[in-house]
């Protein structure tokens, strides 16, 4: 059985044993949809002060994300391209760290309780495939280090995808 280990230390090592045990947790296993499960499972647990995590997946048909494995309560099934903060990211393919959802044009309320949101685009072979998204009921959750960190987990899972 797979442990999830909190971690006390800095965000520097509590990232990095995260990113291993996602490694660990990953390693030949080929199915997307089960290693996205998984990443998401892995950062709920690993990390404090969030509402929810996971992950919209592109849908080329209709230009537009939709929900995929995630964490938390139920979620808007589908955002268009450069809507709210999880579509801007897409479309720009640029992570996103938003201090106060409120004060984004455009913000797609999924969960009241959600005040700061950090959105990664997941990018492999110059092709978008979707984002990792992470909401916190509290403003400002998310720091620079959150997201150079964030942006290493992605890397790592992106290999395994």
């Amino acid at each position: 059985m797979f442990q999830v280990e909190k971690y006390q230390g800095t965000k520097e090592q509590g990232f990095g044993l995260v990113t291993k045990q996602l490694k660990a947790l990953l390693e030949g296993e080929p199915n997307q949809i089960a290693n996205l499960s998984n990443a998401s499972a892995l950062l709920n647990q690993f990390m404090d002060r969030i509402n929810w995590v996971g992950f919209y997946l592109v849908e080329e048909e209709s230009n537009q994300l939709v929900l995929g494995p995630f964490q938390g309560l139920p979620a808007c099934v589908r955002i268009p391209l450069g809507r709210g903060v999880c579509g801007t990211a897409a479309s720009e393919q640029k992570t996103l760290r938003i201090e106060d959802v409120h004060q984004f044009p455009g913000h797609i309320a999924c969960d009241a309780a959600s005040q700061s949101e950090i959105v990664i685009p997941l990018v492999k072979d110059g092709k978008l495939i979707g984002v990792l998204d992470i909401d916190s009921p509290e403003k400002e959750r998310f720091d620079e280090e959150d997201q150079k960190y964030l942006e290493i987990f992605t890397d790592e899972l992106l290999r395994h995808l």
